[in-house]
C-alpha cells in the first residue's frame, strides 16, 4: 500500500496542469501534488488598474489551485 501511494505521489509531481485566465494574459503551471511551477503574465495585463491584475491573478492562482486538488483526489481514487 505504500509501495503504491509512492507511485502515485510521483506521477503526481510529474504531472503538469496548465491554466489560462484574463483571456490568455495569465498562464500557470502547476503541478498534481500542488506545487507552483511556472507563472507567465502578459505586460499589457501591468497596464490595467492594479485591482482588475489583482483579481485576475488570484482567479488564476485559484483555478490552478483547485484544478491540482482534483487531480490529486482522482489519482488517489484510481
Amino acid at each position: 500500500m505504500q509501495k503504491q501511494m509512492h507511485s502515485v505521489q510521483a506521477k503526481l509531481a510529474e504531472k503538469v496542469i496548465e491554466v489560462s485566465s484574463g483571456g490568455g494574459a495569465i498562464n500557470i503551471k502547476i503541478n498534481g501534488q500542488g506545487e507552483f511551477q511556472e507563472l507567465k503574465m502578459d505586460p499589457e495585463l501591468l497596464k490595467e488598474d492594479v485591482e482588475f491584475v489583482e483579481e485576475t491573478l488570484l482567479n488564476a492562482i485559484k483555478e490552478a489551485a483547485q484544478k491540482a486538488k482534483e487531480t490529486s483526489e482522482e489519482a488517489m481514487l484510481d
